[in-house]
């Protein structure tokens, strides 16, 4: 099923993906409420912006306008905002935003959550916004009490008279304050003075999650709903030939059955008898182009490529010349599998599409796709489209995705009611849009005294941004940059450098997967650093050192964690380290792995992780330190057991019995560190992915002497 997005500015979106690379877009606009769409002000309300409301009984609304799956938008959002605010903490709810421009995210130019830029794209909005009400607060008390301005000072949800010691509270000031313009250029506090930002707070939503409360996708209960399950062709790219309902019509609680873009949709009373109708469907299959695709097939079509020269991603000096006179030359080859993104809540939607509106329940990382969508099916006006989101069970991308919310909506529209759709852990499993396979073959030549003089890397491997946005989302001659993202960018000094791309789409779908290709490609740059140290009789990590001596962020990391680590201290007898460092979406994270291994049974495990991270100035140390954890735990899992492989145009694993995740006590201790900064704030949600499979995989070098150039770790490459 292809993503509904033809309306999307992809232009636009590049372009500003472009200007953030660098840092936020300034001179923000803090809109109004934009559209009859958002929820109305109560009369004697306060809401300056499209973040907060403050009522007359002192309740304080922050509207958060990320997707929370798990990463803390929730809490950090609204520590940003109540920061300036100067709000009781303990008085505040959060609500989620509508799909709404006045909730665009300025870097991607619509409405969505990804690419770690919740806290990136939003601190100075959501700061000015604090202290604009904040200000207006101070002001509507000043006046109250005839005073100047000057005399007065916002603190816990009230406004002091500093001379009187007079309290006004915010409910009470919030018809004033709704009368006045917003102030311009309202300076923010002195990180020194913050008394929420940058330090330990628990998460607003763990109570929620805890007793029941939180409201995810699957919860979605609107009147008079009906449950559906859709029969999809296991072949990518095949299509319904033909199908019989009359045994899965004869099934109880069974209601309809109609065919679907993406199969045949079989509607009932409940998810169980949905399910059970779905499989006693007679339905013939077109399997199309893909129907002989295969795992070997796809990795010699990327063996191929790679012997091309490709598009040129990166070009420094004169690679070629300087490998032809090097004094030695260094040759490898790197692969990664497929893999799902293997989220907790499986796929779901809920949507209802009437004569004059569409509502939609859904766990989306894009209001914005979604909305369009709903707009383009019903064939209402995106204004007319209520978009309802959720508490997401993890995305890590996948629910960028519309494949579950189109079901949902041509569902509705074929049956008159409103459908939640739910896909059954199988049919995620099967029907993913999957993190690329990639093939990557080096070259690099080194100089008498070991360093290394010339540096080569072809890659091969599709492109998520083509498939998404449409082959004119690519630069210059079909370059995908979140293709060699992690590649292109390597931080060491070497003076020649040739990165090429081999655009490569052998027919399985793919899409954004966390830390997009910083996840593949650390794994091949770190590991084949290492290499290079081997060859030049060079300890890893020193080696590293005298390469980043223009890169202080990253060598900043690497030292850290290499300190912590104990790195110049002797391992205790059959454990072993290793070390990779890598900078994705504009944060910085080295991390050391400490591993046993059984040659004997060719088995790994990994007993500590010690994880320096540089994400400028933090909102929140336990959001931090959680998604390095996370991170960690998503990347080792991918290393040491995520495969998707395909056979006949079809996924061969379905569950978590061949599709195996990390277990808990196969978990290891992680230890993560933070440097601090004053540098503006970056991502946290994805950084920690990328460094942890080279990590282990040097760790493993140093217990074993064998280079692990394909993932995931098989124990052939351990004995």
């Amino acid at each position: 099923m292809e993503l509904s997005t033809a309306k999307v500015h992809r232009r636009e979106f590049l372009k500003n993906s472009a200007a953030g690379a660098t840092g936020l877009v300034l001179g923000f606009y803090l809109p109004q409420r934009a559209s009859a769409e958002l929820a109305p002000v109560a009369a004697g309300a306060f809401a300056p912006n499209a973040w907060i409301r403050i009522t007359p009984d002192d309740t304080i609304t922050l509207v958060i306008d990320k997707s929370e799956m798990g990463q803390g938008v929730v809490t950090s959002l609204s520590m940003l905002l109540a920061e300036e605010l100067e709000c009781d903490w303990t008085k505040v709810r959060t609500e989620f935003a509508p799909a709404d421009k006045a909730y665009f995210n300025p870097i991607f130019g619509m409405q969505g959550t990804g690419g770690s830029m919740s806290i990136r794209a939003s601190w100075k909005p959501l700061s000015q916004a604090g202290a604009s009400a904040r200000e207006m607060l101070i002001e509507a008390a000043a006046q109250k009490w005839g005073v100047d301005k000057s005399a007065c000072r916002a603190e816990n949800g009230a406004v002091i008279n500093t001379r009187t010691k007079t309290r006004a509270s915010y409910g009470s000031l919030a018809a004033a304050a709704a009368k006045m313009a917003p102030p311009k250029d309202v300076p923010l506090k002195d990180p020194q003075s913050c008394k929420l930002v940058g330090k330990p707070t628990k998460r607003l939503d763990t109570p929620l999650k805890t007793n029941g409360r939180a409201q995810f996708g699957i919860d979605a209960r609107p009147p008079g709903m009906l449950h559906a399950v859709v029969a999809r062709c296991p072949v990518f790219g095949g299509k319904v030939a033909s199908f019989d309902a009359t045994k899965a019509q004869g099934k109880p609680g069974v209601k309809h059955v109609v065919q679907i873009s993406s199969g045949v949709a079989v509607v009932a009373d409940n998810t169980w008898n949905a399910m059970e109708g779905c499989r006693a469907l007679d339905v013939k299959w077109d399997e199309g182009p893909n129907a002989n695709l295969n795992s070997a097939a796809i990795t010699k079509l990327f063996a191929e490529r790679a012997e091309q020269p490709g598009v040129e991603a990166r070009k420094e000096g004169d690679a070629a010349s300087a490998l032809s006179s090097a004094a030695k030359r260094i040759e490898a080859v790197y692969e990664v599998p497929y893999l799902a993104h293997a989220t907790m809540e499986p796929m779901n939607c809920t949507a209802h599409i009437r004569s004059d509106g569409v509502d939609v329940w859904v766990p989306t990382q894009f209001q914005t796709t979604t909305e369009m969508s709903a707009a383009k099916i019903s064939g209402l006006k995106p204004e007319q489209v209520h978009v309802h989101t959720t508490y997401l069970g993890t995305g890590f991308g996948r629910r960028a995705e519309q494949d579950f919310v189109l079901e949902a909506l041509e569902t509705s529209k074929a049956v008159g009611a409103p459908i939640q759709v739910t896909w059954s852990r199988e049919d995620d499993m099967q029907h993913d849009f999957y993190r690329p396979a990639s093939y990557c073959r080096f070259t690099a030549g080194v100089g008498a005294d070991g360093m290394p003089v010339a540096w080569t890397n072809r890659i091969a491997c599709p492109s998520i941004f083509s498939r998404f946005f449409g082959p004119e989302s690519l630069k210059t001659k079909g370059l995908d940059n979140s293709s060699v993202e992690g590649a292109a960018d390597i931080p060491y000094s070497i003076p020649n450098i040739l990165v090429n791309y081999q655009l490569t789409e052998p027919g399985v779908p793919v899409g954004f997967w966390r830390s997009v290709g910083s996840s593949q490609n650390a794994f091949f740059t770190e590991s084949f650093v290492d290499e290079l140290a081997g060859a030049a009789g060079k300890d890893p990590y020193e080696f590293r050192r005298q390469l980043l001596q223009k890169s202080p962020r990253h060598l900043g990391v690497l030292e850290l964690a290499a300190t912590k680590a104990g790195w110049a201290t002797p391992m205790p007898a059959g454990r072993f380290r290793g070390i990779a460092v890598a900078k994705a979406f504009d944060t910085y994270v080295a991390q050391v792995a400490e591993i046993t291994v059984d040659r004997k049974e060719g088995s790994l495990r990994v007993h500590r992780v010690v994880c320096a991270v540089d994400c400028g100035r933090v909102v929140n140390p336990l959001t931090v330190e959680a998604q390095m954890q996370g991170g960690i735990v998503y990347g080792l899992t991918a290393a040491l057991k995520g495969e998707i492989t395909i056979d006949r145009g079809r996924v061969q694993q379905s569950n978590f019995n061949n599709y195996d995740m990390l277990r808990i006590n196969e978990m290891p201790h992680i230890e993560v560190h933070i440097v601090p900064s004053t540098e503006s704030p970056t991502g946290c949600g994805e950084p920690g992915v990328p460094p942890i499979a080279p990590a282990v995989c040097n760790a493993a070098f140093a217990a074993t002497g064998k280079r692990i150039r394909r993932l995931p770790i098989r124990g052939e490459d351990l004995t």
